[in-house]
């Protein structure tokens, strides 16, 4: 069994749905980020960062793995799914992987923090992160034009980089002109297992039109950041 420490955040989400995907059992332990569970000694122990998602494989002897992309990497070679053995395959997506590890997640989350999260809005900043976010989309939907996947088929990579892009109304990103981003936007969302692990640990209302929840969101969001 795996004990999978989350929130629902898309760096948590992208753990849920590998392990959905792979159809792995797992019990979800949620964390309260706004309650500081991430700097209690017991998670430390098992993510020294104090960062979800983070999990446990039991089955495995206890293995500890933390940091998203790692985690996902783990749970493929684990089952022998969702990331190819041969080399040049196997190299595409972890590209895509990494693509999403060091560009899309660090600049839709910077755009975030400011368009979303702190009070001052400084607007030289949250152009600088929503035009760099917006640019990747594009590099995305170059590959997604002339590829179903990211990589030869369905993987890692596209988990990854959907649990982000999904959230794109958030961002304040327009995505109308990318029809390939798109296209594989709307076939992600069909698959059930995508659908049941951005469930995890909980059902997240559509912020954008609930406008005093969005603010308590974002509240929230500034108190963990600033601690």
């Amino acid at each position: 069994m795996i004990d999978l420490y989350t929130a629902a955040t898309p760096n948590g989400h992208k753990a849920s749905v590998t392990l959905e995907e792979l159809e792995l059992p797992y019990t979800t332990i949620a964390v309260n980020l706004g309650a500081g569970d991430q700097r209690k000694p017991d998670f430390l122990a098992i993510n020294p960062n104090g960062r979800i998602p983070a999990i446990v494989d039991h089955d495995a002897g206890g293995v500890a793995v933390f940091e998203s992309g790692a985690l996902m990497i783990y749970l493929a070679e684990k089952t022998g799914r969702l990331l190819p053995t041969e080399a040049g395959p196997r190299a595409q997506v972890l590209s895509w992987l990494m693509f999403q590890m060091g560009g899309v997640g660090p600049m839709m989350g910077q755009a975030n923090v400011f368009a979303r999260y702190f009070p001052e809005k400084i607007q030289p900043a949250i152009d600088r992160y929503r035009n760099e976010s917006r640019r990747l989309f594009e590099v995305l939907d170059g590959r997604l034009r002339e590829s179903e996947w990211l990589g030869e088929d369905f993987s890692i990579a596209d988990i990854a980089n959907w649990c982000w892009v999904r959230t794109y109304k958030w961002t304040g990103i327009d995505i109308d002109d990318l029809s390939g981003l798109r296209r594989w936007l709307d076939v992600m969302k069909q698959r059930p297992r995508c659908r049941a692990g951005i469930d995890v640990p909980a059902v997240v209302p559509n912020l954008l039109k609930d406008e005093k929840g969005a603010e308590a969101f974002a509240r929230n969001a500034a108190k963990i950041l600033q601690k």
